[in-house]
């Protein structure tokens, strides 16, 4: 068990940990032998985010500036050194990790694979600091944090210029440090006795009871002696839990009477044991808090505001729970952050609310009989609250993680049949959650938002666009009713796609127009697809298709007799179309504003664009013909 070291002040915003940091800042040093990766672990609760984030205060020039460095002991004060990079994986997924740390390492990279190439030849060492992995990913049900490790942290670790100090779970340590050398990995685990510290969690106690840190002038935090003694007691009660101290703290801070600072039997020894002390004190029923945190704990990484979070109680409660509910607010609040604007929260005002911790939300979680029957209650309740089944008029939450609990409630599959929801639906969280569910699991739509949802994440797409790409998509995979019900949202779409066929090799197109009668003047809209190339000594072989009728192939027009546009034609056209290797734009010849813009997930190997606005693409995956709906040039929409 560690102490202070003697005449040292202590870390102001830790109190103490003095074994854990001296070895962060060991590593952080890099003195000879010491371990080039750092595991910070323990129980939840254990106080690991706050040694971290400490920690990292020292690492920081702003913030080292204003703490007393010369009255700390100097082992564990860091070198002025770079600040590590630093990557908080909550809320987000794997691969949105690893591109944080990229950016900020300023690695130019295309893939995942590039950026770990491009941190291994930076040609210096790097410190990489990566907290709260318990929490990434925005999915629960998705076990995002076990693919952050798995992907992200042991290739990280891997990499012998890379200094690496992770928070992770107990469970996933394991993973994390297995085929690292022998004494390149610490693991810090803060229940362990060598790394715990009372002392610390005593010191973290009277400042939460102190007058001068914020807490109410009451008779147990007035007197320094009783404080001092108060805080004692908790910490020992405590254990090693630091999140016990805490809410402890909160809760007799916030409804003190009947606290009895002597009584020590009666304070908590485990957050599952203050949650019930704070229900009695207030004579609640313990099981009516856990009620009332149930759908918090049931959340999917997002702050669910007080109106849904009260409609969510009843659903989960399965009876009327408006009594309960009626001073619900002060029942929950030593367990639960009011997020908001500061003058709303102030005044009573609109807010959303959220666990003060994870291992609340699994104290409340152990006590449930049915997750998933309580994840069910509280999926159709969402659904049910979307006004007319628009998903444009969903509330942001409801919208963007109804999925999260239908996939906790097995019942994701049969929600994913509404192209609304694709939409305007968060692509990040929704692609989390499809992809946990077996392909074989999903239906026809699923699938083809499954396969482009990479996409949709990879180019932070807008809704429109998200709405353009996934029309197209929708008729790539012969979805028409479900891409025409995309047309029919409201949205302003950039194109209306005409058709598509699933011919591969194409290497160029071009438009034109040809007699399909020969006794007619009439002349045909067409679209001429070459498969293979000739200047690669391929035989090629000439496809001709109506232009704007998905009608197929027009199997007996010779494509000689296929009258291209003039330069002049294409010149005087309103719009004209520029690429690359997996995009496109189109802009209006007359004031150059780009009026589409097409990102592809497999290169796009031909491209022609006809006079009235008809764009052609060929991709690996195929053809598709696409009318520019464009209204500032005159083109038929």
């Amino acid at each position: 068990m560690t102490t202070m070291a003697e005449g040292h002040a202590p870390h102001p915003y830790i109190g103490g940990r003095t074994a854990a940091l001296r070895a962060l800042a060991a590593w952080r040093m890099e003195w000879p032998g010491t371990p080039r990766v750092v595991v910070l672990t323990g129980d939840p609760g254990c106080g690991a985010s706050r040694l971290l984030t400490g920690f990292l205060m020292l690492c920081e020039p702003e913030f080292r500036s204003r703490l007393p460095l010369d009255d700390m002991d100097p082992a564990t004060v860091p070198p002025e050194l770079p600040a590590p990079a630093v990557a908080g994986p909550a809320g987000l997924t794997a691969a949105q990790t690893l591109w944080t740390l990229a950016d900020q390492l300023e690695l130019s990279a295309s893939t995942t694979a590039d950026v770990f190439a491009g941190i291994a030849s930076l040609g210096h060492t790097v410190a990489i600091a990566v907290t709260d992995v318990d929490r990434a990913g925005p999915v629960p049900a998705a076990n995002e944090p076990a693919r952050l490790v798995r992907e992200v942290l042991a290739p990280l670790a891997a990499i012998e210029s890379v200094r690496l100090l992770v928070e992770a779970p107990r469970a996933l340590v394991a993973d994390l440090a297995e085929g690292l050398p022998s004494g390149s990995v610490q693991i810090i685990d803060l229940d362990a006795r060598e790394w715990a510290d009372a002392e610390a969690l005593t010191r973290q106690a009277e400042t939460a009871l102190n007058p001068q840190f914020g807490a109410p002038e009451l008779p147990f935090t007035t007197d320094a002696a009783v404080r001092r003694s108060l805080a004692e007691v908790l910490a020992e009660r405590a254990g090693t839990s630091a999140l016990t101290v805490e809410l402890t703290a909160r809760s007799i801070l916030l409804a003190p009477e009947g606290v009895d600072p002597t009584d020590h039997e009666r304070l908590p020894t485990s957050v599952g044991a203050a949650l019930d002390a704070h229900a009695r004190r207030l004579g609640a029923e313990p099981q009516t808090l856990r009620t009332l945190l149930a759908p918090l704990a049931l959340a999917q990484n997002g702050d669910v505001s007080a109106e849904l979070w009260a409609r969510l109680v009843h659903a989960v409660a399965q009876r009327d729970v408006s009594a309960d509910l009626a001073d619900g607010l002060l029942l929950v609040a030593p367990f639960v952050q009011a997020v908001g604007d500061d003058k709303d929260i102030e005044s009573g005002g609109p807010v959303s609310l959220r666990l003060l911790h994870p291992a609340i939300g699994a104290e409340v979680l152990a006590g449930l009989q049915n997750v998933r029957a309580a994840q069910s209650r509280i999926a159709m309740s969402l659904l049910e609250s979307v006004p007319g089944q628009d998903w444009s008029k969903a509330a942001p939450y409801v919208r963007d993680h109804i999925a999260g609990h239908t996939l906790a409630a097995g019942l994701l599959p049969q929600l994913l049949t509404d192209p609304g929801l694709f939409v305007f639906a968060n692509p990040v969280a929704l692609r989390a959650a499809v992809e946990a569910v077996p392909v074989e699991e999903l239906g026809t739509p699923a699938r083809t938002y499954l396969r482009t949802a990479p996409l949709l994440t990879r180019i932070q797409a807008s809704t429109e666009l998200r709405a353009a790409l996934l029309e197209a998509a929708f008729v790539e995979d012969g979805l028409d009713e479900y891409a025409e019900a995309v047309r029919q949202l409201g949205l302003t779409l950039p194109w209306q796609t005409l058709w598509s066929a699933k011919v591969a090799g194409v290497t160029t197109v071009s438009v034109g127009r040809v007699r399909i009668d020969e006794q007619s003047d009439e002349r045909t809209q067409v679209a001429v697809l070459v498969v293979g190339d000739e200047r690669r000594d391929q035989q090629s072989t000439l496809l001709v298709r109506d232009l704007v009728r998905p009608s197929g192939s027009l199997e007996n027009v010779d494509p000689a007799k296929v009258l291209r546009p003039s330069e002049e034609e294409r010149e005087s056209a309103p719009l004209a179309v520029s690429r690359g290797g997996d995009y496109l734009r189109v802009w209006d010849r007359a004031d150059g504003e780009i009026v589409a813009a097409l990102v592809s997930d497999t290169p796009v190997t031909a491209v022609d664009l006809s006079p009235d606005g008809v764009l052609v693409v060929a991709t690996a995956r195929g053809v598709t013909a696409r009318r520019i709906t464009h209204r500032g040039s005159g083109l038929a929409s």
